[in-house]
């Protein structure tokens, strides 16, 4: 495979990208790691994805090329689709989504995802699942799976609709087909949790035949990983999923079992008569309080069992989630906080137990370093060394590559007036943001997307700001289905020539992962700091941190959230012929704290002569 046969579009960005395939193959043919931060445009996918499996062809490896988005799913398909027609490769590719997004059971869309486990488990060992029990026949494959697999072979690249689809025509369950063309497979296209949920890819290394020190990680959009792993092993229970685990026991008849479970409410309920809205719990002061109840681990086990009994009758069972939040519980104190929080709710007040992780390299790092070759990508994946540290590395080369897009395309801009700070925050405050953002999209000839920390500051300020602005407003939502989404951004992308204004939030459905090139964007302010008020889990991340590697503001604050900023900021300029304004709204950027935090090879001008260089730059390059 001769990279230099490899379709980088540009010629201006041939040689950061051609840096970029060598340094990859140089890292995989010696078995190390990398972190590297790359910005959008040089054809990340394509320059990680071909030396990885060039190498795995030849030395008999498997690539995982894992991500948190469905759409990146077609991307690196579609690429591993370029590189099988151009060089004449004979290869297996498969990518997977998680298993319930492949069952083929009727309702379990509906089910949480930890409910469907569940489910999915009992229907297995009680040998009702039709699909499962279809794939074989006397331990081996039966002839229905046969054909399957020989139909998907004869496709090389399968994907998740043709994994169902093929599985569906022969009444085989998807996922298990996936696995089995799996084994065959020299790039596997899936989510972090394949990889580095421990108890998953235990799993799917036993069904591929494969080791870790066989396989060759690509991370894409790597600067998620550390909150994704923190989630994984983060659980709480609540009030509310407590009663209804009552309502449960009741409708079934287990009236002990909801005594039980309404005892344990009752422990909640005494816990949160604190004057604050959260305090930390110790792991003793809780299961004491249970075992006043009964013995915490016979309790474990009762629950468990009539939680079965439940899901044989209704598919989910919310006894079973008490259960496993009460062995959850039990878990090391290291690395992890407890806390109790409470809020008022529509009715009554909602109180959240919860054990929450702190620390993603107590399930990354041992991962990493048992890799062949681990590498981590992103466009904001600065400061590298940071990641290296919080996801564990014992070693990795960092490497840092600045944009190949003409710096003359692009204006940074700081306006240093105003802030979001909690204590500034106030009707005259919002009012003058408002009036800032007007001026700066009435100067704009296009597009402009404006993002805020939170939907309650963007909304107090859109009160002030419709009226101001000139051109048509478009407002995101929270919880946009993706076809709301979809339907949203193209109704944006139309006002294109005479421009419009799109409001959003920086961690909402538009500040990551969307792409708006060319005319669709010409401008993006991002408003304020995303810098939340530090709640509990945020003080425990930093004392956290700070023990751990003496950089606990940087590292459990201030970092991520910057982070999110400049992710935002990433909407515009997606090309080497896109032009653009990006414009950061907050006094807090000049200040050199924050300042340091942009990406050393941008040119950022800060002033509060922004209307004349925003007509300026445009009056230059259109």
């Amino acid at each position: 495979m001769n990279f230099d046969s490899l379709l980088f579009p540009h010629e201006n960005v041939r040689e950061i990208q051609d840096k970029l395939v060598l340094k990859i193959d140089e890292v995989v043919r010696g078995g190390k790691n990398l972190i590297v931060h790359a910005p959008t445009g040089l054809g990340k996918t394509a320059a990680s994805i071909a030396p990885c499996l060039k190498y795995a062809i030849e030395n008999d490896k498997v690539v995982f090329f894992l991500t948190s988005r469905h759409t990146q799913h077609k991307i690196a398909m579609s690429t591993l689709s370029d590189i099988m027609k151009r060089f004449d490769k004979n290869f297996v590719a498969v990518s997977i989504v998680g298993k319930k997004g492949l069952c083929l059971q009727p309702g379990v869309s509906k089910l949480y995802t930890s409910e469907f486990n569940e489910y999915c488990r009992a229907m297995r060992e009680d040998k009702k699942c039709e699909f499962y029990e279809r794939l074989k026949k006397k331990d081996k494959l039966s002839t229905e799976t046969k054909s399957a697999i020989s139909e998907l072979s004869s496709i090389k690249l399968v994907t998740t609709d043709e994994s169902f689809k093929v599985a569906g025509k022969y009444g085989l369950c998807p996922y298990e087909l996936s696995m089995l063309m799996s084994k065959n497979a020299k790039i596997i296209v899936g989510d972090y949790y394949y990889v580095f949920n421990p108890d998953i890819s235990h799993i799917l290394f036993k069904k591929i035949d494969k080791e870790l020190k066989d396989a060759i990680i690509i991370v894409d959009e790597a600067h998620n990983l550390p909150g994704r792993v923190k989630d994984l092993f983060t659980v709480r229970v609540s009030n509310i999923m407590i009663k209804r685990a009552v309502s449960e026991a009741k409708k079934f008849k287990y009236e002990e079992t909801a005594q039980i479970l309404f005892d344990i409410g009752s422990v909640l309920n005494d816990m949160s008569d604190f004057s604050d809205d959260e305090r930390y719990v110790k792991k003793e002061e809780f299961v004491e309080k249970i075992n006043v109840i009964g013995d915490y681990q016979q309790l474990i086990n009762d629950l468990s069992f009539v939680a079965d009994a439940v899901r044989e009758e209704q598919k989910q069972s919310y006894i079973g989630s008490v259960s496993s939040f009460l062995e959850s519980w039990l878990g090391d104190d290291e690395g992890f906080t407890r806390i109790i929080s409470k809020q008022d709710g529509l009715r009554d007040k909602i109180i959240v137990l919860s054990y929450r992780c702190l620390d993603p390299s107590l399930s990354t790092k041992k991962i990493i370093n048992s890799t062949h070759s681990t590498i981590m990508m992103s466009g904001t994946l600065t400061p590298t060394y940071m990641y290296k540290e919080l996801l564990g590395f014992e070693e990795a080369e960092e490497k840092t590559y600045s944009s190949p897009f003409p710096e003359e395309n692009r204006l940074n801009i700081i306006i240093p007036k105003t802030s979001t700070k909690y204590e500034l925050r106030n009707q005259k405050q919002f009012r003058e943001i408002a009036q800032i953002l007007a001026k700066i999209v009435n100067a704009v000839p296009g597009n402009s997307a404006l993002f805020f920390p939170s939907y309650h500051l963007r909304d107090v300020v859109y009160k002030e700001f419709y009226t101001l602005s000139k051109k048509t407003v478009f407002v995101e939502h929270a919880n946009l289905s993706k076809s709301e989404k979809h339907e949203l951004l193209e109704k944006f992308k139309s006002y294109k020539g005479v421009g419009a204004v799109l409001l959003g939030v920086i961690s909402g459905s538009f500040g990551e992962g969307i792409d708006l090139p060319g005319d669709y964007l010409k401008c993006v302010v991002v408003v304020g700091l995303p810098l939340t008020k530090p709640d509990l889990e945020s003080k425990a991340l930093i004392d956290y941190y700070d023990k751990k590697f003496s950089k606990g503001w940087d590292y459990g604050y201030l970092f991520p959230a910057f982070n999110k900023t400049l992710q935002s900021a990433g909407r515009c300029i997606r090309s080497e012929t896109d032009k653009g304004v990006v414009i950061f709204l907050d006094e807090r950027y000049s200040w050199s704290n924050y300042h340091r935090c942009f990406p050393v090879s941008w040119s950022i001008k800060t002033t509060l002569l922004y209307e004349k260089m925003i007509e300026n730059f445009f009056s230059k390059n259109n």
